[in-house]
């Protein structure tokens, strides 16, 4: 007789429409904020674009390493062993606080090596405003450490709907500050700062403080004092840092290609920047279905049910093809009114259109398969396998092809994209191959 199921389809619903509302917020309000910035000057929607990719990098990591203490406190819970998983989940937040600490140290000290070793040389305006709006966003670094910890945990009990209204009301305060402090106060690229910082302390604030709540599953232990246990931190990191390096290396290969799109002239960087942002969007039924999916294996691998593993693999994965058909399909309906917002050149329209087209189809085809089944690898405890892999693509298609496809065939900036493309495809081959043998099966995150 087949096990019961762990999760239903409503258990589902639950998880994964609140996680799509919370990545459209987010996405969402980062337009609203680059418009206000846009108010101020050219220089300041620079200055805040470098600080802000700087920032989502480090979202980044600190988002991996949450989803180190997801994994294990899953498996926990999968495998019946509620304090082990209540323990985890309070080492997260202690040792990603103190993480977020030090990085927000090292980037005081850091400060011109950011802004002038890392995007090289920039005019002193955009110097002047990447300055000031870094030395205020800086502070909210612990805080964005906090909040990915805490959105985490509530994930792991099923809960992904309290993080979806903690970044609502983030968001609302944040486009609220940023009005009040540039039109009223006009504070310029410091309002905006100030605004994001708020908004930030705020949403970690609220999410950690409801984590101390006992009636939580997993709930944090109020204690100046806390214990750190090295091997559930070792635990933790055995999945984040491999994920965190990761996605360091897809920030460092945008840059290596940001740089080749720099030689195609302003309208190709207009239209890359803006078809950046457009087909986001078309990706984030499956971005945001992942962080569920995660939370969806671990559990299942904890009770060493594999067949059920594989289950909701096949079922979320068809969802995820459903629902990026959908967006794709939408985001392709309205993308003639979203251009005359850019008011982009012509030259620069019809580029973005044939990358936003380009990204629809291998969105239908090819994503899930090359960005789906490494959550289920790293939710099983296998994360070493899909960063060697995704870091050799990295380099070998979406660097290496972009700059042969330039340079030998002389294509345009389409070129850059096709070469992402080719990444995914080829990561997806060797994925379903990984899954197919079953080698993700044999290895275990906790004891």
């Amino acid at each position: 007789m087949a096990n019961p199921k762990f999760f239903s389809n409503r258990d589902l619903s639950r998880l994964f429409i609140p996680l799509m509302v919370e990545q459209c917020l987010e996405l969402s309000v980062g337009l609203i904020s680059s418009m206000m910035v846009a108010s101020v000057s050219e220089s300041a929607v620079s200055g805040v674009s470098l600080v802000e990719f700087v920032m989502a990098l480090l979202i980044s990591i600190f988002a991996a390493l949450a989803t180190g203490g997801s994994v294990i406190a899953g498996q926990y819970l999968g495998n019946r062993k509620e304090n082990e998983a209540r323990k985890v989940s309070n080492q997260l937040v202690w040792f990603i606080g103190c993480v977020g600490l030090v990085v927000m140290a090292l980037t005081y000290l850091m400060k011109d090596v950011i802004l002038h070793g890392l995007f090289g040389q920039i005019t002193e305006d955009v110097y002047a405003h990447a300055n000031s709006y870094l030395m205020i966003v800086a502070l909210s670094i612990p805080s964005l450490a906090l909040y990915n910890a805490g959105a985490a945990i509530f994930r792991t009990m099923g809960n992904s709907k309290l993080p979806m209204k903690i970044m609502l009301y983030m968001n609302i305060l944040n486009v609220i500050g940023s009005v009040v402090f540039i039109f009223i106060f006009d504070m310029g690229t410091s309002g905006i700062a100030i605004s994001t910082l708020i908004s930030r302390l705020g949403a970690a604030g609220m999410i950690i403080f409801l984590a101390f709540h006992p009636k939580n599953l997993l709930f944090l232990e109020k204690t100046m004092r806390p214990q750190l246990d090295v091997g559930m931190i070792k635990q933790i990191l055995a999945i984040g840092v491999p994920y965190g390096i990761e996605n360091g290396m897809f920030y460092f290969g945008r840059l290596l290609v940001l740089s080749l799109v720099s030689t195609f002239g302003t309208a190709a960087i207009a239209a890359n920047s803006v078809g950046g942002t457009i087909v986001t969007f078309q990706a984030l039924p499956g971005m945001a279905i992942g962080l569920g999916l995660t939370v969806i294996i671990s559990r299942c691998v904890g009770a060493e049910d594999y067949e059920q593993a594989r289950y909701y693999t096949k079922k979320i994965t068809r969802i995820i093809y459903i629902a990026q058909i959908i967006s794709s399909l939408i985001i392709l309906l309205l993308l003639t009114t979203i251009l005359k917002v850019y008011n982009l050149s012509e030259e620069a329209t019809m580029m973005t259109t044939k990358i936003v087209w380009s990204h629809a189809i291998a969105m239908m085809l090819i994503w899930p398969l090359g960005n789906t089944l490494p959550v289920v690898f790293r939710a099983a405890g296998d994360a070493k396998f899909p960063m060697i892999i995704s870091m050799c693509t990295m380099f070998f298609c979406r660097i290496a092809l972009a700059y042969a496809f330039v340079y030998f065939l002389h294509m345009d900036l389409l070129a850059t994209w096709i070469a992402i493309y080719c990444d995914w495809l080829i990561k997806g081959v060797i994925f379903v191959w990984r899954y197919v043998n079953g080698k993700w099966t044999t290895f275990h995150a906790i004891k």
